[in-house]
């Protein structure tokens, strides 16, 4: 698309004003309940409710209907779990006892920032409950608790600060520059890692979205009878986008308790 089409798609309109464009302030709303009061709900608030009310309904039917031969939903959400408990924990996580001990938590990483992500694509919600630094933090903080109290667990505090911190087999002089190293890396990388992918991740996937309905809705409605045509791309494209957006709250769950299940199992290993 050459830049005179560009400035058109700007400036030719054909039925008032233009909607304005998604940006930052999409991530920022105004409360609509309990205005001025710590429990203020916006938007967004309303979205992370409604991920963890349909999170919680599903399991609950699910386990409210177990049969000997599972029923489609009961059979879906076992298979979920055991991706959950083979491929995300077992495959990481060497010790059978420790995979067992934490595949509860982990399989909560991984639902809970899976439901936040995919509201993004949710008619009627369109974003991300992770898309807002809220959420990633609240999940890295578990994360966190999670290896550091499995690696004191198994080793003790004064040993797991020690492997984590003092790495065998180096000269004593060496520790002087590899010990605040190791120390910025394993406790404080870790946590803000997570927090950075996930939320660019999905306020990257929100913007897209966005900007492809935005253009489409734009072309359509606004732009000039000779540009309409182009409406058809950008509606295409935002069809693209839903499904890359599916496919990365699906990833991003992955990774995120995937990273946890890595983390948990070099705290509990010896160097």
């Amino acid at each position: 698309m050459t830049l005179g089409v560009l400035a058109n798609l700007l400036t030719a309109t054909s039925k008032g004003d233009v909607p304005a464009l998604p940006g930052l302030a999409d991530f920022f709303p105004e409360p609509f309940l309990f205005v001025g009061t710590p429990f203020a709900v916006n938007r967004i608030t309303l979205t992370r409710l409604v991920a963890v009310f349909a999170l919680v309904l599903i399991f609950s039917l699910g386990a409210s209907r177990m049969k000997l031969v599972p029923g489609r939903l009961q059979g879906f959400l076992e298979m979920c779990l055991e991706f959950i408990r083979d491929q995300v924990v077992g495959s990481i996580i060497d010790s059978p006892r420790l995979a067992k001990m934490y595949t509860p938590a982990l399989t909560v990483i991984f639902l809970g920032v899976f439901a936040m992500n995919i509201t993004g694509v949710v008619p009627l919600l369109h974003i991300a409950g992770s898309s807002v630094i809220g959420v990633p933090l609240v999940f890295a903080i578990y994360s966190y608790f999670l290896f550091i109290i499995a690696g004191i667990k198994e080793q003790g505090v004064g040993h797991f600060l020690k492997n984590q911190l003092f790495p065998p087999g180096l000269p004593k002089v060496v520790y002087l520059m590899i010990t605040p190293i190791e120390f910025f890396s394993t406790f404080i990388i870790r946590p803000a890692t997570l927090v950075i992918r996930l939320l660019a991740n999905m306020v990257a996937g929100h913007i897209l979205l966005a900007l492809t309905f935005f253009a489409t809705h734009f072309l359509f409605f606004y732009a000039a009878n000779y540009l309409k045509i182009f409406g058809v791309f950008t509606f295409l494209g935002s069809l693209a986008a839903i499904l890359l957006e599916i496919m990365v709250a699906v990833l991003q769950a992955f990774v995120f308790s995937a990273l946890t299940a890595v983390y948990i199992q070099l705290s509990v290993s010896e160097h």
